[in-house]
């Protein structure tokens, strides 16, 4: 997806490291990266499998406790990490490429790759998930990355107290503004559904625009995220930025549990539903579209723990596979996507519509079926198109895909 390379040019030596070892550390720290990423890709998987094949049975945001079934639930839940800690990773990333690169070069980089990403969105992604006339185009998680890009090619000039207190104040603060809505024809409505309210756009010849990703609270998570990256400096001990994230992961969580209990900020009320499963359900159903201050809490504090385990278990085979698909994520979005709707699209040829007007399966279960049976068929393209990228660095286009 939309990461800007999180690799550098020269390897950087730690204080009192000799160039091996600080190549070592460098290459470890670097697959905890690409591993993560790896992992919200596998996970984000699952939920377009379930887009795929249970469309039918539709999930509202924030998920109605009372009245959805919990696998589905659970289901769907496992994929809230994705999109935050992805768009995390991606300002992490663009702090470690400037690094090696000039503020005005990684500027550069970033909006060219975010106009990329925002071109791929509507250009090969809205036609892949519909073949209606005229069409929805779908502003979605590659679209929101791309302005994200954009924007922090503007705001990494800031210092980095101010970066960060900035961040701080648009995730922490954005769920002010959730009593302002704008009506289609009201003078800022097209701003504000790109920024804040998640609606659909008029365009000519009976097209619309869908904003499912409003682009303000994420653009304080990638600002947070390159303010972290000082923590990655070469010089920092591995065990310092592993007990700090820990600390911070922790501490999200914690506050997230407390926030949520007080119920007074943050999210649409929970409540007590009368039974234990589905008032946890209620607890746990949080709003994405846009991401409230306590969805952010909960996933990027999980995520700020799994970068802290995953450098530590640096020798696992199995981050060493998931660093694979992380370093080449693009690539794994769309030709993930490519092969679910050529499959979607077959079945429907061959069986035709079976739950309403769409294809789809009648228990859960299958969709879990189907998940396991993709992962290993999408690895081995990946992993060819993510060696092919490390092996021609002088093909310049690779870095965008």
């Amino acid at each position: 997806m939309g990461s800007a390379t999180s690799t550098w040019q020269e390897p950087g030596l730690l204080a009192g490291a000799s160039t091996s070892q600080a190549q070592a550390t460098a290459r470890t720290r670097l697959q905890s990266i690409d591993a993560l990423r790896g992992f919200v890709m596998v996970v984000m998987l699952l939920d377009h499998v379930r887009e795929t094949w249970f469309l039918h049975m539709q999930v509202s945001d924030p998920v109605n406790a009372l009245t959805i079934d919990p696998a589905l639930f659970f289901t769907r839940l496992t994929s809230t990490i994705c999109a935050p800690v992805f768009i995390a990773l991606t300002g992490l990333s663009a702090y470690l490429y400037n690094q090696s690169h000039s503020r005005e070069e990684t500027a550069a980089f970033l909006v060219k790759r975010g106009l990329f990403l925002m071109a791929v969105d509507v250009l090969v992604m809205t036609p892949l998930w519909t073949v209606k006339m005229p069409p929805i185009i779908w502003l979605q998680v590659i679209w929101c990355i791309g302005i994200c890009m954009i924007a922090l090619a503007v705001l990494m000039r800031l210092p980095r107290r101010a970066l960060i207190t900035l961040g701080l104040v648009i995730v922490c603060g954005h769920n002010l503004l959730d009593g302002i809505v704008l009506a289609p024809g009201d003078t800022w409505f097209v701003p504000w559904a790109m920024l804040h309210q998640r609606d659909l756009i008029p365009l000519p010849f009976g097209a619309v625009a869908k904003t499912s990703y409003p682009v303000l609270p994420w653009i304080g998570v990638i600002m947070l995220g390159y303010g972290l990256g000082p923590w990655f400096d070469r010089a920092i001990d591995p065990r310092v930025r592993q007990r700090r994230l820990l600390i911070l992961g922790i501490g999200m969580l914690v506050a997230f549990v407390i926030l949520r209990a007080l119920n007074v900020y943050g999210d649409k009320p929970w409540f007590h539903a009368g039974e234990p499963l589905r008032t946890v359900m209620s607890f746990l159903a949080l709003t994405k579209y846009p991401p409230s201050l306590l969805f952010l809490l909960s996933t990027l504090g999980l995520g700020a723990v799994l970068l802290a385990l995953f450098e530590r278990g640096k020798d696992a085979a199995w981050l060493a596979v998931l660093s694979v698909v992380g370093g080449a994520a693009m690539f794994f979005y769309v030709f993930h996507i490519f092969v679910l709707r050529v499959l979607y699209h077959t079945a429907y040829a061959m069986w035709g519509p079976t739950q309403g007007d769409v294809y789809g399966v009648d228990s859960i279960v299958w969709v879990w079926l189907w998940y396991l049976a993709l992962l290993v068929p999408l690895y081995f393209p990946t992993a060819w198109y993510s060696r092919l990228k490390a092996r021609r660095r002088d093909i310049a286009w690779l870095k965008y895909l």
